[in-house]
This record gives structure tokens, sequence and C-alpha cells, in this order.
């Protein structure tokens, strides 16, 4: 009976051991300057080039631009800085802003790695974090297009990243995130949990206070015709492309009127159907 007994704990062992994750690997942040955060295994993968814009030819939103190119500086100095929500428009440059003030910091000769968090791996937080935690590198954790829905769990993983629980937030890593929303939910489902909610004051509370706990607010805003016109002549004088101004500027309007909408994103995929048209790859 006893024989048996062992046996029956022996293949229960051997199962639990196939089925727990292979032992971690300290990964090598040396390897590069960006990495991307996988999960089953988790691992850090290295990101060898950067999708990134110069951040010259981010048009109207110069305060905000200077205003995270600031506290990202401060921060890779080792000194104190914020975390930090991108929060507005759609299209109109939220990540191509964190990843364009990168490419800046590095440029400075400032030491500073970039690594993206899905929204879906937010469980996974602490897991990164003891990673990271144990490195003298510093680092920007970014995660794009961050929201929650009303039976969205995952805001409390990152209430990790902000305030660190216990162990306190490492002192070598700030997060960046971009949302379309202020208060990372939307309106009408905020007003739903304040009507419905048998205390609606506290119900709301928990989770509109999460965007509270970013140090800096930068909004982003549609962009005027203007503003339109001179991100499209930025793109043309970056990469050389000769075009009458006038047959550019008719050229700009009627697309964004296919399109039904003014913003960096709009401008961008204008100009790539431009320099198509023209021969040039970018």
């Amino acid at each position: 009976m006893m024989d048996q007994e062992a046996l029956a704990l022996e293949r229960i062992a051997q199962a639990l051991e196939r089925l727990a994750p292979p032992p971690g690997v300290a990964p090598d942040l040396t390897a590069a300057d960006a990495f991307v955060w996988h999960t089953n295994p988790d691992r850090l993968q290295p990101v060898s080039q950067i999708s990134r814009v110069d951040i010259s030819l981010l048009v109207g939103v110069d305060r905000t631009r200077e205003t995270l190119l600031q506290n990202t500086k401060q921060f890779a100095k080792g000194f104190a800085a914020n975390n930090a929500l991108l929060w507005g428009a759609r299209g109109m440059g939220k990540s191509s802003l964190v990843k364009a003030v990168h490419a800046a910091i590095l440029a400075e000769g400032l030491p500073l790695k970039l690594v993206e968090l899905q929204r879906e791996d937010l469980p996974t937080v602490s897991r990164l974090l003891h990673i990271l935690r144990a490195s003298s590198e510093r680092f920007i954790l970014f995660c794009d297009d961050l929201s929650f829905s009303h039976d969205d769990e995952h805001y409390k993983s990152l209430k990790a990243v902000l305030d660190g629980g216990i162990e306190g937030r490492p002192d070598n890593v700030l997060l960046y995130a971009t949302s379309n929303r202020r208060h990372l939910m939307p309106r009408d489902m905020i007003e739903n949990e304040r009507g419905s909610a048998i205390n609606p004051s506290e119900s709301v509370e928990e989770k509109v206070s999460l965007s509270d706990r970013f140090g800096l607010w930068l909004g982003f805003h549609p962009c005027s015709q203007d503003e339109y016109l001179t991100m499209i002549q930025g793109y043309c004088d970056a990469y050389d492309l000769k075009i009458e101004k006038d047959e550019l500027r008719a050229q700009a309007i009627e697309w964004t009127a296919t399109r039904g909408s003014r913003s960096g994103r709009v401008a961008w995929q204008f100009f790539q159907d431009l320099a198509g048209r023209h021969g040039l790859s970018l």
C-alpha cells in the first residue's frame, strides 16, 4: 500500500514539475536600448530598431514635448521625476512623443532603457518590476493605449507600478502611459457607476483615482488646419520632397476631406502616400 502511495506522490511531483515554468534566466539588459515584455514564459525581448520619428517633427505639442523631455532627463540623470499619463485626441502623437523623447535622451549620451508593456500583461507587472529592480539601469515602462472597462480588474495591477505596494516603486523605473481617456475609462461608465452603486463616490473613486497617481497629466487636443499643414511641410523638408506649396496644400486638404479628420497620424499617412507617388522610400 505504501509503495502505491509513494508511486502516486512521485507521479504528482513529476506532473507539477512539468507544469512549473522553467527557472528564470537574468536577461542581458545591455543587449538593446528598448525591450518588449512577453509572458509564457516571462522574457524581455530586445528591440534592435525602434519605430519612431524625430522629436523635431512633432508639431503642435511644444509645451507638452518640453515638459516630458525635462521630466525624462531628470530621471535619466538619477534625479526625482514623475510618472506621466499622456491623454487626449487620437492620432496626435502620444506614443510617438514617448519614443521620440527616449531617442532624444539617448542622443544626449544619457543611459535609459524603454520597456513596452501590453495592457493585457498588466497582471504580470510585479514579476517585471522584480527583474528591473535588480538592474543598475534606468527604465521607462511604456504602456500604450491604456484604458479599462467596468469589469476590468487590470487597473489593480497598475497600482503596483504607481504605488509599489510594500516594497515601493523601484527607484530606477518610471511609468509612461498613453490613453484616449483622461480617467482611463469611458465617461458614461463613470456616470453609470455613480448612479447604480450603493456608495457611488467610493465605487467611482477607486478607479478614477488611478489616473490621479500620475504626477504628470499631459493633454493632446485635435490639431488645427494650419498645424496639420505644418506637420506635412515638416515631413517634406525632412525627407527633401520638393513640391509646390499650393499643390501640397490642396492635396493635403483633399486628403483630410476623405478621412473626415485632421491629426498627426492623418498627416503622416498623407505624406506616406505623397512620398510613394514621388518615388521616395521612407
